[in-house]
């Protein structure tokens, strides 16, 4: 799950890629131009590399603000100019994109729903590209901007160039393969073994992509000679079937779903070199099955580390890529559970083992055993690797000397101690290669993000971004509420003043592990402001579980997910006294965790709540996958008990309703290989014979995400009508 929030439910640019008038019209509605525009995603630049030379910076950008078609483009830095390297709409000559079910999955787990090209991978020297496009292999001269197609057997996921650029790795029907840059030499690696259904290399499995942040399957060598490979085996997951019954004569799609207390696949790993040969890496895979993060760089052996299934113990293990022996670098343990970050594990440049570890109740940088930081920092990645330091993302800790509520920053720890690279309030995130960051910054008060690229931290130039301005502004009121101190935001209409009177309350939250919502970002807060905008005062709290503050506050949740419900009313409660909400008109409304929040405050508080939209639900824990669920909540065979008090479909407002009976407005999309549709059939069988009244909206065609434009437009103003109706408003 991961944190899933759809709330849907210098340079030179020319005239041809700058905004429409009608697109930046403020005659068109916000939910239309939310869903054009992808959440105003689309236009901005992303997928930022950094050339070690300090020469160039690629990135990925759409051609305006509602083209969802993105293209690669080059920063020349010494030139001060922009060039277009890789155009799909050139390279396909018009055809429309065909995904295979490979990429469609990937980008369904990584909730890709822009086209183009989506995503790409450089060379060591960032002079190569190379990229997928309808299942074929491009690859990108950078320095030149030229792109070309190679001839190879498709359809191609994942391709990636070897350090040297002498080679391009992708998998592709099972196999792992390789080609020349120049096109030629193409043959498969290992795999594909046809005796063995379900088994591929060079993927990433369900578990590792949708949860553990893991999307790759396989890693070049630093000397571009050989790979560490990932050999997937499906054949223990059982099969779900996802059906359209909007077609009934489509057969149903099959989905190796690992749900809680049921098999994973089994994951393997290989050193196979560039004949083919292959040596397997062995581990106590029996202890420590889940393969959650792989690291192979020039400052060290290649470093695993592998989790247990209850993930409470984790093993850093080194390997020696001749023998495929590895040795034991580090044990972590936690009587709770043991969280993945981005960035780490890695060596520092002398060879020392670099973590994120939590430590006397905070989440610190380490090396080894000493830790680089303190509990006034909360730290969340490791952004790049340096000689001198190490580039992170984190957020103020316990120990700050005041709350920066919602705001995420870019710091530098080294030999000088800790300094602070981002400036001003707002969430900060960086990309960095030698001297030359990429820092980008969006804050509360100002629309889109600013990218600026800093040269030995000096400002060199700015990435353009060719993003639609919203016709709302957030205006967004970050505080804290509460003896819990929960981070809270409030959006009143625009149109209230002081004297007006309480307004009706719209609960916005998702509220469950890794899916913070309130942050210092203008674009975060959106749809909040629209629904504020149609009279309400909409309040949205990350309550315990929530990522960026204290290990303790994340952690808390463990074995009892409805914690959240209780924080949701604690910050509601503490903020009537200081804005105007009336506690008679309360209801709520999320989407995959939020969905199931939702639902629960429906059920167990209707002397709270008095209306609940309920999208995506998770319903039955004992339907959610494994790698997520069992770390809150532990095996469902061993403790049933936990899965009964977590479940809607148990839950005691069900079997014995408390008056009165609240309304709930339930939405999902049948085609979800995610949340799939059996939690809210369930649920909607469950209120049907306990005969509480109730709405289903399905989603015909529709995944966990909701990416089609009038499908996600009609879902808001939907979801209004439900709130005004079941909250008596007049329209």
């Amino acid at each position: 799950m991961r944190g899933r929030t759809d709330a849907s439910f210098g340079h030179m640019t020319s005239p041809r890629e700058q905004p429409s008038p009608q697109e930046q019209s403020s005659q068109v509605s916000f939910p239309r131009q939310y869903a054009r525009t992808q959440r105003f995603t689309l236009g901005a630049p992303r997928g930022f590399s950094v050339a070690p030379d300090g020469g160039r910076v690629v990135f990925l950008r759409s051609g305006s603000g509602t083209d969802r078609s993105h293209r690669l483009w080059v920063l020349d830095l010494d030139e001060g100019v922009e060039r277009l390297a890789a155009d799909p709409g050139v390279l396909l000559g018009g055809a429309e994109e065909e995904l295979s079910p490979e990429e469609r999955a990937r980008r369904e787990r990584s909730r890709e729903g822009s086209a183009g090209i989506v995503g790409y991978a450089v060379d060591g020297a960032v002079e190569l590209a190379a990229f997928a496009l309808s299942g074929r292999l491009f690859a990108a001269e950078l320095r030149a901007g030229t792109a070309r197609e190679l001839p190879v057997p498709g359809p191609v996921v994942d391709p990636r160039p070897s350090p040297d650029g002498r080679w391009i790795a992708y998998a592709a029907g099972g196999a792992l393969r390789v080609t020349g840059a120049d096109g030629s030499g193409d043959r498969a690696l290992a795999g594909p073994e046809a005796e063995a259904e379900g088994v591929t290399y060079g993927l990433a499995e369900f578990v590792a992509s949708e949860e553990m942040d893991r999307a790759r399957g396989f890693w070049w060598a630093p000397s571009s000679d050989r790979l560490l490979v990932a050999r997937v085996d499906e054949s223990p997951v059982n099969r779900w079937w996802i059906a359209d019954p909007a077609h009934p004569g489509r057969e149903p799609q099959a989905v190796a779903y690992p749900a809680a207390g049921t098999p994973n696949a089994d994951v393997r790993l290989f050193v196979v070199d560039l004949t083919g040969n292959r040596t397997e890496v062995l581990w106590d895979r029996a202890s420590f099955p889940y393969l959650a993060r792989v690291h192979w760089s020039a400052a060290g052996a290649p470093l695993l580390l592998v989790q247990a299934r209850d993930q409470r113990s984790q093993a850093y293990l080194t390997v020696d890529p001749d023998t495929g022996t590895t040795e034991v670098a580090r044990v972590d343990e936690d009587p709770v559970w043991l969280d993945l970050f981005t960035g780490v594990p890695a060596w520092t440049p002398d060879g020392e083992l670099l973590r994120i570890a939590d430590t006397d109740g905070a989440r610190v940088l380490a090396v080894g055993d000493r830790a680089l930081t303190d509990a006034r920092l909360h730290v969340r990645a490791v952004l790049d690797v340096g000689a001198e330091d190490v580039l992170i993302s984190a957020s103020a800790g316990e120990a700050a000397g005041s709350p920066e509520t919602g705001e995420i920053h870019v710091y530098r720890v080294g030999r000088q101690g800790v300094e602070r690279v981002s400036e001003g309030t707002g969430v900060h995130a960086a990309v960095r290669t030698g001297p030359v960051t990429v820092l980008s910054s969006a804050r509360p008060d100002a629309p889109g993000s600013v990218v600026r690229v800093l040269r030995d931290g000096e400002r060199v130039a700015e990435v353009a971004s060719y993003a639609v301005r919203p016709v709302l502004s957030a205006d967004v009121r970050l505080t804290e509420a509460g003896e819990r101190r929960i981070p809270c935001a409030v959006l009143l209409p625009s149109s209230w003043r002081e004297g007006d009177g309480p307004l009706p309350v719209l609960l916005d939250p998702y509220g469950g592990p890794h899916g913070q919502r309130v942050l210092a970002a203008h674009h975060a807060h959106l749809t909040s402001r629209w629904f504020a905008e149609q009279g309400f005062a909409v309040v949205v709290a990350d309550g315990r579980g929530m990522p960026g503050r204290s290990p303790a506050w994340e952690k808390a949740v463990s074995r009892d997910l409805t914690l959240a419900l209780d924080d949701q009313i604690e910050a509601l409660h503490a903020l009537a006294g200081r804005f105007p909400l009336d506690l008679g008109r309360v209801a709520i409304r999320g989407w995959s965790f939020g969905g199931y929040l939702a639902a629960l405050a429906a059920l167990r508080r209707p002397d709270v709540f008095h209306a609940a939209v309920v999208g995506a639900p998770v319903t039955d824990w004992r339907l959610y996958d494994t790698h997520y669920t069992e770390r809150y909540l532990g095996r469902p065979e061993q403790e049933p008990d936990v899965y009964a008090a977590n479940s809607l479909l148990t839950d005691d407002g069900l079997t014995a309703p408390r008056e009165p009976v609240r309304p709930m407005m339930v939405v999902h999309g049948l085609a979800d290989d995610n949340v799939v549709m059996a939690h809210t059939l369930r649920l909607s069988s469950a209120l049907l014979a306990a005969g509480r009244p109730h709405e289903v909206l399905p989603l015909s065609g529709v995944t966990h995400m909701t990416p089609q434009e009038q499908v996600a437009e009609n879902l808001l103003l939907l979801q209004v009508d439900f709130l005004r109706r079941s909250l008596g408003l007049t329209a």
